[in-house]
């Protein structure tokens, strides 16, 4: 997977995006209930986690993404400030990476669920994901640097429309390597008994 992600264009993103499906289906496509929900300490997610708190942040996107597409949003007065939306953008693509060490704390109105989480979830995922890059690709035509939106996790943090694009993708680059650093925990169901764990823990570790 391609990380750096801070200045690509729309067709980048699209590709990573798929990757990130497909190599989700690879990995956990197969996964039991037990699998699903297993986690290496309470302090940490499992991957079904992961996969579900990916599920509540993207859908987020949709309405607005749809009223920008159809021409039906007006931008909002804190969307005109003319260099936040740039700054905040680019530090969250940079904050989101899966390789830049950082914690980053979700809010708690997009945590996952604490029971247990059906291995389907993965499916739900993977359904989204399909839909989400194809509303993506359907504004190609706008200039989606110059259209500002606020994110879904907090009114006052605001970013252009394609820095959207690219904070989905990196977010759930950092989770994919979440849930593959839970499968390669000494411990997890059906792995082999040797095998070691981790060298690191993953960034972005909620």
């Amino acid at each position: 997977m391609n990380y750096d992600l801070q200045d690509a264009d729309l067709s980048t993103v699209l590709v990573e995006g798929r990757l990130v499906a497909d190599e989700t289906k690879r990995a956990f496509s197969r996964l039991s209930a037990g699998q699903a929900n297993w986690k290496p300490s309470e302090a940490e997610w499992s991957i079904g986690q992961c996969f579900e708190h990916l599920i509540i942040t993207n859908r987020g996107y949709f309405p607005t993404i749809e009223e920008i597409r159809e021409g039906r949003r007006r931008r909002r007065a804190w969307e005109r400030m003319p260099l936040l939306p740039r700054f905040l953008g680019r530090f969250l693509i940079r904050t989101l990476r899966a390789d830049s060490g950082r914690k980053v704390k979700a809010r708690p109105a997009f945590y996952p669920s604490s029971s247990q989480i059906a291995p389907g979830i993965i499916a739900s995922f993977l359904e989204q994901q399909d839909r989400l890059l194809r509303l993506m690709e359907a504004t190609h035509r706008l200039d989606l640097d110059t259209v500002t939106i606020t994110s879904p996790v907090s009114r006052l943090i605001t970013y252009s429309l394609m820095d959207a694009y690219r904070i989905i993708v990196v977010h759930e680059q950092n989770h994919f390597v979440q849930a593959r650093r839970v499968m390669e925990s000494r411990g997890f169901p059906g792995a082999r008994a040797d095998r070691p764990g981790p060298a690191s823990r993953p960034a972005g570790v909620e």
